[in-house]
């Protein structure tokens, strides 16, 4: 095993849809979390936030998608081209209609009648997934430097598939504006306040 934790190769999961429109991407079933027998016991369980169980899904299938690989990778091998493979892996799973170029709807936001145009995993969902895949490989002991989810390739391919979605949807994905704090202006001295001299 290396310096960060590796995937548990033992674990026998059955296969499920994947779902990322809703946030849920266990298309695998999980293991529960590895208890510590070195911890003190607590009177009541630990609750994660939805964040953090999210997260523990989305590891645990990308931990399943690399042991069904052909040939089944191991986490420290793994690039941000396997990376990249695993997101077009997903697009078979996404409910978003991405229009083609040749399709008459290709532009329009809300088109008045189905098209043949294939389905695909939003961009919204792919790099929420991204960013909870890149934390949970570094709290798992994984260097920021060599973090295959932090590539150069993986986010190339997401701004790609923004703008694509955008373009065939005929909606721009524009940076929000951080809002600046409005202080209230300083008040005038009261009229009838006396100047001693």
């Amino acid at each position: 095993m290396n310096s960060f934790q590796e995937f548990d190769s033992s674990s026998n999961s059955e296969t499920k849809a994947i779902d990322l429109s809703a946030g849920n991407t266990s298309n695998f079933t999980s293991p529960p979390p590895p208890s510590s027998s070195s911890s003190p016991p607590s009177s009541s369980p630990t609750t994660l936030s939805r964040y953090e169980n999210q997260k523990r899904r989305d590891w645990n299938t990308f931990g399943q998608y690399l042991r069904n690989h052909r040939p089944p990778l191991s986490l420290s091998r793994c690039s941000g081209a396997h990376v990249l493979e695993f997101l077009r892996y997903l697009d078979q799973f996404g409910k978003t209609k991405v229009h083609t170029h040749l399709c008459p709807f290709f532009g329009h936001p809300n088109p008045p009648a189905p098209c043949p145009c294939p389905l695909r995993q939003a961009w919204g969902s792919l790099d929420a997934l991204i960013g909870r895949l890149r934390a949970a490989f570094e709290e798992n002991g994984g260097k920021p430097e060599t973090n295959p989810f932090g590539a150069r390739a993986v986010r190339l391919y997401l701004r790609e598939v923004r703008d694509s979605q955008a373009k065939a949807r005929g909606i721009s994905y524009e940076k929000k504006k951080r809002k600046r704090p409005q202080h209230p202006p300083p008040l005038p001295p009261p009229n009838n306040a006396k100047i001693v001299i």
